[in-house]
């Protein structure tokens, strides 16, 4: 999709969408109970429907609503038959994987090939130490598995993705007898194990930390069937009070300030945005470097540190930012650990910009150009996690065409 932003100032109110992290969990969660339950205030998102797929994959009865989901059924010791797709969800993925080994038959899973190239390591050495298929076929964008897990100790390194840990607490609490989960740190994202154990909490399933980098996974837990209802995304919110360092003046509805959330970090970022050029630790909020490095080369500059971590998103986000901005007239410097941008006057694009096929680049640079104007290509990415996106732009008085 090909998206036309003219130069606008944002006017409004505008609540943020769904939670996309604390919906795949309760889903999840809900899926595992048996049911029924209903989770509500859904938005239907690429990476919400192929978790919703791989909980069908596991028996689970999902009937769509509006905005609400009502699941019912399944068993988390089922082995699925047919392939489950993961879609471009790296959180399905990596949540599902230690599910799907809960049982004895060979599973695969499928996703996009930029998925099926992202880091996976950790699962494979856990499987391998436990002598359990865990085969990556990159041609077929597939990955073979089959278990059963076994309760036990589990050393995960903490400084690629918590989503490896999560997806062992989603799954080991189900097992006969407890298990421990040992992180080797520096442990990356800690807000998101915090998110998983309060979801987890709420269906009745419990962990402890004995120490600042060991979990507690009590075994011979069941889910209880409970209606939940997510709360409003940190992440997504970033993108629309950005509007308001671009001029525009943006309230934004339905965020919870005791979230678990790491993303809500972005309101202490943006003023010190607004005090000069800051040096922004990103290591724990990635999903943040985009709007940061937009904003930042709308005022003051920027300088993020923590950044390697974005080579391994949707798409090598510090560089396909830099790429982008750099046709706004921006000077950006992207290094192995560290991105610079300097602050200074932008112009409209000379040419389109690209979305990299990542829905927290289009996003970005969707802000940004209300600064200038411009073109987007590639600008359906968005629906990796916001679908209404360029609806609530418009809401907004941002005036855009769509082709």
């Amino acid at each position: 999709m090909r998206v036309v932003i003219e130069k606008s100032l944002a006017r409004g109110t505008a609540a943020a969408p769904p939670s996309k992290s604390e919906a795949h969990r309760l889903l999840i969660c809900a899926g595992l109970s048996g049911g029924p339950c209903t989770v509500n205030n859904l938005e239907w998102s690429q990476d919400i429907s192929a978790t919703l797929d791989c909980l069908r994959a596991l028996g689970v009865t999902v009937e769509v609503r509006e905005n609400a989901a009502l699941l019912s059924g399944g068993d988390p010791f089922s082995s699925p038959r047919e392939p489950a797709f993961c879609r471009e969800s790296g959180s399905t993925l990596r949540f599902f994987i230690p599910l799907f080994l809960l049982g004895r038959e060979r599973v695969t899973l499928r996703g996009a090939p930029r998925l099926m190239e992202r880091p996976m390591e950790p699962y494979a050495a856990l499987c391998r130490e436990r002598t359990l298929l865990f085969r990556r076929e990159p041609a077929e964008n597939a990955l073979y598995l089959r278990g059963p897990l076994t309760p036990g100790v589990y050393a995960v390194p903490g400084n690629i993705s918590s989503q490896f840990v999560s997806g062992l607490l989603l799954a080991l609490p189900l097992l006969e007898a407890g298990s421990v989960v040992e992180l080797t740190p520096p442990v990356v994202s800690r807000p998101y194990i915090e998110l998983t154990r309060a979801v987890q909490r709420r269906f009745g399933v419990l962990s402890a930390w004995t120490d600042d980098n060991t979990l507690r996974l009590f075994g011979g837990q069941r889910y209880v069937p409970t209606d939940a209802e997510a709360e409003g995304d940190w992440s997504a919110a970033a993108v629309l009070e950005g509007l308001n360092l671009l001029g525009g003046k943006v309230r934004v509805t339905g965020l919870n300030t005791e979230s678990y959330q790491g993303d809500k970090i972005y309101r202490e970022h943006f003023e010190a945005l607004r005090r000069g050029c800051p040096t922004l630790d990103v290591e724990q909020c990635p999903d943040l470097a985009p709007v940061l490095m937009a904003l930042g080369a709308a005022q003051n500059g920027v300088i993020l540190t923590g950044a390697g971590r974005l080579r391994l998103k949707e798409s090598d986000r510090g560089a396909a930012m830099a790429q982008e901005l750099r046709k706004l007239g921006a000077r950006v410097t992207a290094e192995q650990d560290r991105i610079t941008v300097s602050g200074g006057p932008l112009h409209a694009p000379q040419e389109p910009l690209s979305g990299h096929n990542d829905h927290r680049v289009v996003m970005a640079l969707a802000m940004l150009l209300t600064r200038t104007g411009g073109v987007i290509e590639g600008a359906e990415a968005a629906d990796k996690s916001w679908p209404s996106f360029f609806d609530a732009l418009e809401r907004l008085g941002i005036g855009l065409r769509r082709s």
